[in-house]
């Protein structure tokens, strides 16, 4: 898993294979960033009109291993079904005003598709269709997963399908408002625009994991 810093001159760096934030284990890999590309649509003042993406362009290789592998991205418009096997994983707070996990949590979202989320009760009209809902029950994501990864189960294999965007200002796990990501397979297109005909190592994030703190 990956977690990011920075440091008051915001060079960026990424560190890949962290399990828990407060004991090194010597798998860790910390790389520095050479590029960010922060889509152009971005608004901070404006989370809920989404574009809550960015790519980070590795200065090196990271080195595979049992600890540090590649993510699969979802092909470009994939919607899953209601209730599709999803996880988010970060090391968030583990409760509305609780203490941020020193160890890589993950928990069960199943998927909310659109036409529930958006409807009235739920998120309405702040989720739009490049966002995907995840969870709404005793579990969810919180303050500090942000920009980390849902992955959802798809033909056998789990993909990258979300990024974790916000939560409810009423609780993490208030009901009927699940966790709100970024659909990663609204912006393959953007994603591809900066790969084509180049051999490259990106990581995708969204904008919470690229803030000084």
């Amino acid at each position: 898993s990956t977690k990011f810093h920075c440091n008051p001159s915001r060079t960026w760096r990424v560190l890949l294979g962290e399990h828990d934030l407060f004991s090194n284990s010597g798998r860790e890999q910390e790389l520095d960033v050479s590029q960010v590309f922060i889509h152009s649509n971005w608004n901070s003042d404006s989370l809920d009109s989404g574009y809550d993406i960015a790519l980070l362009k590795l200065s090196s290789s990271a080195t595979l291993n049992s600890y540090v592998q590649l993510g699969s991205l979802p092909p470009s418009g994939q919607i899953l079904p209601n209730n599709n096997l999803c996880y988010i994983t970060g090391w968030g707070l583990t409760s509305t005003g609780g203490s941020i996990s020193a160890q890589l949590k993950q928990a069960y979202l199943p998927l909310v598709d659109y036409k529930t989320c958006s409807s009235s009760g739920w998120w309405g009209s702040t989720v739009k269709n490049t966002m995907v809902c995840g969870g709404g029950g005793a579990e969810s994501g919180c303050n500090g997963d942000s920009g980390g990864p849902l992955n959802c189960l798809y033909n056998g294999k789990y993909y990258v399908h979300g990024i974790a965007s916000f939560v409810s200002s009423w609780g993490c796990n208030y009901p009927q408002k699940p966790t709100v990501f970024t659909r990663v397979s609204a912006y393959i297109d953007w994603i591809n625009s900066f790969l084509m005909n180049k051999i490259l190592l990106w990581r995708i994030v969204g904008h919470e994991s690229m803030r000084c703190k």
